[in-house]
C-alpha cells in the first residue's frame, strides 16, 4: 500500500477506535450472553482478516481494519471478563500465563508457515490473510454451536460502572494503552524503515518472541502468584523504561540491527508481565463489576490510541528518537503509580493510600 510513517499512524488510529468504543459491550451483554458475544466477535475478526488483502489501498485498509478491530476488541473485552470470572483468584495468574503460552503456540505455527511459505512457496498476501482469517472464523463458529454455555457465579451489572476505588487500575490502563501504541505502531515500523526488514525477516523476529513467550508466560504467572502484582508491575515498567530509552539510542548513536532486534524481543518480553494488571483488578473488584469494568478499562486503555498514532506519526517524520523518549517517560509514570499497588490487594485495600484497611488486613 506504499505507506509512510504518517499513513501507518492514521491506520492504527482508526484501528483503535473500536477499542475506545469497547464500552458498547455493556449494552450488548444486556441481550447476548458474554460467551456468545465473544465468539461472534471472534468470527467477525476472522472474516474481516480473510478479505484484507483484497483491498490494498488507504480507503480499503481503513474499512477492513475498522471491522476487524471491532471483532478483536469486543472479543478481547469479553475474553478478559470471563477469564477473571471463571478463574479463582489463587489460580488466575498461573492459568492466564498458560493461556498466553497456548496462544503463542498457535501463533508460532502460523508464523512458521509464513516464513516457509513466503520464501519457499511464493505465497501471496491474499492467501495468508484468507487462510488465517478463514480458519479463525470457522473455529469461532464451531465453538458457538458445539461448546456448552458456561455459567458464572454472579450476574454482571449491565450498566456503566466507574468506581472511585478503581482509580489506580484505570490510571495504569490509560498509560499502558499509550505505551502499547508506540510499541505496536512504531517498533516494528522501525525494523522495516530503518533496517529494511522484509516480510519473512520481521516474521522471524516475531517468531523468536513467540518461542520465548511459550515458556516464559507460564513462568510469569507463577512469578506473579509468588511475589505479587506490585513487584511484577515494577519489574515490567522499569524494564520498559530501559528498552524505550535504548530504542531512542538507536537513532541517536546509530546502533546496529542486532541491538534493535534484541530490544524488540525484550520489549515484547516485558509486556508479558501485564498479566499482573489483570489479576490486580481481579483481587480488588466485586465479581459483578468485572464485565462492565473490563469494557470501561479497555475504553480507557484506548483513549490515547485515538490521537497518539497520528500525532507521533507526524513526530516520527521529524525525529523517531523523540517518539521513543516519550514512551520511556510514560513507562516512568507507570512505575511511579505502581509504587501505590499494595503487596496484598483486596477489596478495601486497593492502594497503599488505604493505610487503615491495609493495617487491619496485615494484622488479621
Amino acid at each position: 500500500a506504499d505507506f509512510d510513517g504518517s499513513d501507518i499512524g492514521l491506520l492504527h488510529t482508526v484501528r483503535e477506535v473500536p477499542g475506545f468504543l469497547a464500552i458498547g459491550v455493556i449494552l450488548l451483554i444486556m441481550v447476548i450472553k458474554e460467551q456468545t458475544l465473544g465468539l461472534i466477535s471472534l468470527a467477525t475478526l476472522g472474516v474481516a482478516t480473510a478479505i484484507t488483502a483484497y483491498f490494498p489501498s488507504m480507503t480499503g485498509l481503513l474499512i477492513v481494519t475498522l471491522i476487524s478491530s471491532f471483532g478483536f476488541h469486543y472479543f478481547e473485552t469479553v475474553n478478559q471478563s470471563l477469564q477473571l470470572q471463571w478463574l479463582s483468584k489463587e489460580k488466575a495468574p498461573q492459568i492466564i500465563g498458560w493461556l498466553v503460552g497456548a496462544g503463542s503456540i498457535a501463533t508460532l505455527f502460523a508464523y512458521i508457515g509464513i516464513i516457509i511459505g513466503w520464501q519457499k512457496l511464493g505465497l501471496s498476501f491474499n492467501f495468508l490473510y484468507l487462510s488465517s482469517g478463514g480458519l479463525t472464523a470457522l473455529i469461532a463458529v464451531f465453538c458457538l454451536f458445539f461448546f456448552p454455555n458456561f455459567r458464572t457465579e454472579t450476574k454482571p451489572i449491565t450498566k456503566l460502572v466507574i468506581r472511585r476505588r478503581y482509580w489506580l487500575y484505570y490510571a495504569l490502563e490509560l498509560l499502558s494503552g499509550a505505551r502499547r501504541q508506540i510499541f505496536v505502531v512504531f517498533a516494528a515500523f522501525m525494523m522495516v524503515e530503518k533496517f529494511g526488514f522484509e516480510v519473512h525477516q520481521l516474521t522471524a523476529l516475531f517468531l523468536i518472541n513467540l518461542v520465548i513467550n511459550i515458556f516464559v508466560a507460564p513462568l510469569f504467572g507463577y512469578f506473579i502468584a509468588h511475589f505479587g502484582e506490585r513487584r511484577a508491575l515494577l519489574t515490567e515498567y522499569s524494564g520498559l523504561i530501559c528498552v524505550f530509552l535504548a530504542y531512542g539510542g538507536i537513532y541517536i548513536f546509530d546502533w546496529g540491527v542486532v541491538v534493535a532486534a534484541t530490544l524488540f524481543v525484550l520489549d515484547h518480553l516485558f509486556f508479558g508481565l501485564r498479566i499482573a494488571l489483570k489479576t490486580y483488578f481481579q483481587k480488588i473488584s466485586s465479581p459483578e463489576d468485572i464485565a462492565p469494568t473490563a469494557a470501561v478499562a479497555l475504553t480507557i486503555n484506548h483513549i490515547a490510541a485515538i490521537f497518539l498514532p497520528v500525532l507521533f506519526g507526524l513526530l516520527w517524520l521529524v525525529s523517531p528518537a523523540i517518539v521513543f523518549m516519550a514512551a520511556a517517560f510514560l513507562a516512568f509514570l507507570s512505575f511511579l503509580l505502581a509504587l501505590l499497588v499494595p503487596n496484598y490487594p483486596i477489596i478495601g485495600n486497593e492502594t497503599l493510600l488505604m493505610s487503615k484497611t491495609y493495617s487491619k488486613y496485615k494484622n488479621g
